[in-house]
């Protein structure tokens, strides 16, 4: 299994928005192959920062079954656009 961890931060203001489209893109994520299960975390100390950790089966079924498929397109419309800067995705054994 691959944990892969990405800390989020949001444009200032938009935390609620950004959680309500979290809970759309959710369904997106694990329908996709390889899919084991993931968690989203508010930080306490940092305003508007989170941190999503998503397990996969293999980096693969995140790196090219999910980012390359048409759900990633749907994510990222939903999504990218509250992140500033954007993340950086990390990958655990």
């Amino acid at each position: 299994m691959v944990l892969e961890l990405a800390i989020l931060n949001i444009k200032e203001g938009l935390s609620v928005e950004f959680e309500s489209s979290f809970e759309k893109a959710s369904s997106i994520i694990a329908s996709m192959k390889g899919y084991v299960s993931h968690e989203l975390k508010k930080c306490i100390e940092i305003k508007g920062q989170y941190v999503l950790l998503v397990n996969w089966e293999t980096l693969e079924d995140h790196e090219i079954g999910f980012r390359k498929s048409p759900e990633y397109q749907e994510w990222k419309s939903l999504l990218h656009h509250f992140y500033k800067p954007f993340p950086t995705v990390l990958h655990y054994s």
